[in-house]
């Protein structure tokens, strides 16, 4: 068994001149980078909680780390299995309950794959090979709720 780390570092850019004096003081904004990494990321909250919706907030983050991980284990499964991926969209969405004591959590996150696999490729055993995907990723392996499905395949 291999065992592997990540490294992230936050720098909250959120400063307006007086900190958290009060709860509306601050701005939400934030920047996440790693090591050996681009570009950092613009993060914030959401605007419900008094983010800026032009940066990615954290639920947004999760839900595009699960649509990441099923691609790029499905992708691995179709190598290996001889079918032929020409092109791959997803558009997840997930759902998020906040409770009345100001805790939440995400209760789904589906993800909706449209892929394009050659003519001499299997349609079936592509669209089959999305559970497996569900069952090899990390980050679904991760998380206490579930992650569904609606893949479509079709032969480009």
């Amino acid at each position: 068994m291999s065992k592997h780390e990540y490294t992230t570092h936050i720098r909250w850019t959120g400063n307006q001149g007086t900190g958290t004096s009060e709860y509306r003081a601050y701005s939400r904004n934030h920047d996440i980078a790693a090591p050996r990494k681009s570009a950092p990321i613009a993060g914030s909250s959401d605007p419900h909680f008094r983010g800026e919706a032009a940066r990615y907030n954290p639920e947004d983050l999760l839900v595009a780390s699960l649509s990441a991980c099923h691609m790029l284990s499905y992708l691995h499964l179709c190598a290996v299995n001889g079918i032929v991926v020409t092109a791959y969209e997803d558009e997840a969405t997930g759902t998020m309950r906040e409770n009345k004591d100001g805790s939440g959590e995400f209760t789904e996150v589906m993800l909706r794959p449209r892929v394009t696999v050659t003519a001499a490729s299997d349609p079936a055993k592509a669209l089959q090979l999305h559970e497996e995907a569900g069952k090899l990723c990390f980050i679904a392996r991760s998380v206490n709720f579930p992650v569904r499905h609606e893949p479509i395949v079709s032969n480009g």
